[in-house]
């Protein structure tokens, strides 16, 4: 029996059809940053890398894709220090799979976060009980490079490597922070008050030197203008007794006296608000003020005397 003529062309279209829709199967493509492990009827064959690749139709399978890019897993581990403050530590891990182990990434973890959260569990709890809470915060840094130290030698077996680990914070309780910040706000007002009582301090000593030199200043001011008046009486005096003869220092010193006596009831006369005054009107009143001062200087001069002796 004789196949017609048709169906044996659209036979073999359909294979031929059949045959390059196989082979194009088998190409497929790695991204940048990439790769692919590919299986041969369930065994690790190869693994491609980025670019066009081809595997066998129907042979070989894509078992997976391992991305090559840094990845960073976040991680809250909760703790107490030493000192019995519970706290949560915020640690950020990032990593990477190695190019030239991606079998070992692919078949010998199965879990990869999972792995490094308990080792960092592992890490932080075994450091952190033994620290009280300041040295926790002043050892951050080292608490990092222990994690990361410790992963490296762990994760470069499963194919892994560590690329940074960052303890970012430690978070205590928020009654503990409370009472931390006011502590630091009352150590930071006693040293506020401290300066201000310096401050204060200084200014009183530099207030009373200034009074001080003040009343120096003034009182040397006085001591100058009784001296220029004192210089010119005595001028005074000894040009009126060259000019009249027979007249005494003390004839001048009275005759002064008088005048200033007269020129002060003439000033207080002169006042319209001047208060009521009682004053000797006697010729005598004058006399007897310049015996009283004649007497306070006698006393005055024994008493340096006898202070001397």
């Amino acid at each position: 029996m004789d196949v017609p003529q048709g169906l044996v062309f659209i036979f073999y279209m359909f294979v031929a059809f059949f045959a390059i829709g196989t082979i194009l199967k088998g190409f497929f493509q790695v991204r940048t940053a990439e790769a692919v492990v590919i299986q041969r009827m369930g065994k690790f064959l190869r693994v491609a890398t980025a670019g066009i690749n081809f595997k066998l139709p129907w042979l070989d399978q894509i078992a997976g894709r391992i991305d090559l890019r840094v990845q960073q897993l976040a991680l809250d581990v909760e703790t107490k220090t030493k000192d019995n403050v519970f706290v949560k530590i915020p640690v950020s891990v990032q990593y990477h799979v190695i190019p030239e182990k991606v079998y070992e990434s692919f078949y010998k973890l199965a879990n990869p976060k999972q792995q490094i959260s308990s080792y960092v569990f592992n890490v932080i709890l075994g450091h952190v009980p033994k620290m009280n809470l300041d040295d926790a915060f002043l050892q951050q840094s080292d608490l990092a490079g222990a994690i990361k130290d410790g992963l490296d030698d762990v994760m470069t077996t499963y194919g892994y490597a560590i690329d940074q680990a960052l303890v970012t914070d430690i978070e205590p309780d928020e009654k503990v922070k409370s009472a931390m910040n006011e502590i630091n706000a009352a150590q930071r007002e006693q040293v506020a008050a401290q300066a201000r009582g310096e401050a204060e301090k200084i200014l009183k000593v530099k207030q009373a030197e200034a009074e001080a030199e003040s009343k120096a200043l003034q009182g040397q001011g006085i001591a100058n203008q009784r001296k220029a008046i004192i210089e010119g009486l005595k001028l005074s005096v000894e040009s009126f007794a060259a000019a009249v003869e027979g007249t005494t220092a003390k004839d001048v010193m009275m005759l002064v006296l008088v005048t200033q006596y007269l020129d002060t009831l003439k000033e207080i006369g002169a006042q319209g608000k001047s208060n009521t005054l009682f004053v000797s009107h006697s010729p005598a009143a004058v006399g007897e003020l310049f015996r009283q001062m004649q007497d306070a200087v006698m006393i005055g001069q024994t008493g340096a005397e006898a202070g001397k002796n």
